[in-house]
């Protein structure tokens, strides 16, 4: 479990995974919080919940992470689950140029209807498919670049920039929220304390 500093500011945030469904938006989450990779990760169906505690050194982040379904059926609960988010992370495959057209959809959602402090990320994931690239890293770094967003690869399955990506959010969260004597909740108040994981910061 991470320790908390003394004097360290505490953010609570709520953190929302959105792309379409086979992206690895599961993949992602498991990666982080538990260091695990399931080749034949079964669908989402509306939302699962992780939490994970980063602690940096200007303060420690407890992430409530909302990973969504990808599936279109499951369109319409998303605002439920991404309102209220203090960040956002949209996934594509970078072997597929359709979940990036998808992406790109999600982040002009989140763009109407997010809050407009909410940190967001364009996460290119399976980036272990070099050979079978579809989307230029190039056009999803503009594409980032364009929308207020930073833009990063990952690959769950080989750990590539996983814990990277989680600690930029926590560090552009930090900077963003000053510090408050009682902590900072940046969550909308829906709680779900029935999987709780934490890891050690490196």
């Amino acid at each position: 479990m991470a320790r908390l500093g003394t004097g360290n500011k505490i953010i609570q945030a709520k953190l929302v995974l959105l792309g379409d469904m086979g992206t690895g938006k599961t993949s992602l989450a498991l990666r982080f919080v538990k260091g695990q990779f399931f080749h034949n990760q079964e669908p989402t169906v509306g939302a699962a919940f992780f939490s994970q505690i980063l602690s940096l050194s200007e303060a420690t982040v407890k992430f409530d992470i909302w990973d969504t379904a990808g599936q279109e059926r499951y369109h319409s609960l998303a605002p439920m689950y991404y309102r209220g988010a203090a960040a956002a992370i949209v996934v594509y495959d970078i072997s597929s140029i359709d979940t990036f057209v998808r992406a790109q959809k999600w982040v002009q959602e989140l763009q109407r209807h997010g809050s407009p402090k909410l940190v967001m990320a364009l996460v290119a994931n399976k980036s272990d498919l070099e050979s079978k690239r579809e989307v230029k890293a190039e056009e999803g770094e503009q594409f980032a670049q364009e929308n207020g967003m930073f833009y990063m690869e990952t690959s769950a399955k080989t750990a590539e920039n996983i814990n990277e990506l989680f600690y930029e959010i926590a560090q552009r969260l930090a900077r963003a929220f000053p510090p408050k004597p009682t902590g900072i909740n940046l969550n909308n108040g829906m709680q779900d304390r029935r999987r709780k994981f934490f890891c050690c910061s490196a």
